[in-house]
């Protein structure tokens, strides 16, 4: 795991790291590719929580009483930017299923690369809660930068960002906007071509799990 600029972690795990290349091949069918996003997502949850705070909490074993450690505070939110995020959300919801959800319902202006809100469902008291916002592209950064923008809204100041690729201007576009949320990406790809799309990528990720044009 290394960090960049102290904004930006890049998840470097082996596992990780191996399982995205299958993911970017081009030949990996529809039903691989929702199934390793759903794996990265475990391993990629596991290192976005690494930090949680633990508190210390009396339970009986078979054996005898204890005091043993247990997650300090308010249910974590993972908020999911639809429609491509639900793939991540499902990965993190196995590892903590007991995690509110959130989901912010953005989509891209093929001709402005704008985003357009049509949907936002959130837990409350989102201002005592960490939200883990999920997206596998960070692209331009304008669907992320408007969803976080909602959630700040709504009260949320405890906030991360993750997702499987970034790119460096979707980065720039971010830090800018989000200086105080942090991102966890698994790679920062080379740039944007004129689409708006990562470049080397892996395509849209949305069309490639849900088998659409």
């Amino acid at each position: 795991m290394s960090e960049i600029a102290g904004h930006v972690t890049v998840l470097d795990h082996p596992l990780i790291q191996h399982k995205l290349t299958i993911m970017r091949n081009k030949e990996t069918s529809i039903a691989g590719f929702r199934r390793l996003l759903r794996e990265i997502a475990h391993l990629m949850c596991y290192e976005v929580t690494r930090d949680l705070e633990l508190e210390l909490i009396d339970i009986d074993t078979p054996m005898a009483p204890m005091k043993s450690p247990a997650i300090k505070g308010k249910k974590l939110v993972f908020a999911s930017i639809l429609r491509a995020g639900n793939g991540l959300l499902d990965g993190m919801l196995d590892l903590v299923p007991a995690a509110r959800v959130a989901h912010i319902g953005m989509y891209r202006d093929h001709e402005t690369l704008e985003p357009v809100e049509y949907y936002f469902k959130a837990p409350s008291s989102l201002e005592d809660r960490l939200i883990i916002v999920v997206d596998p592209m960070l692209a331009t950064a304008n669907s992320a930068t408007a969803a976080i923008e909602k959630l700040k809204e709504r009260g949320a100041n405890n906030i991360r960002f993750l997702c499987l690729l970034a790119a460096p201007e979707g980065i720039k576009r971010f830090t800018e906007a989000h200086p105080d949320v942090p991102v966890y990406t698994a790679s920062i790809d080379d740039h944007l071509n004129e689409k708006g799309y990562i470049v080397p990528g892996l395509g849209d990720a949305g069309d490639r799990m849900y088998g659409t044009r």
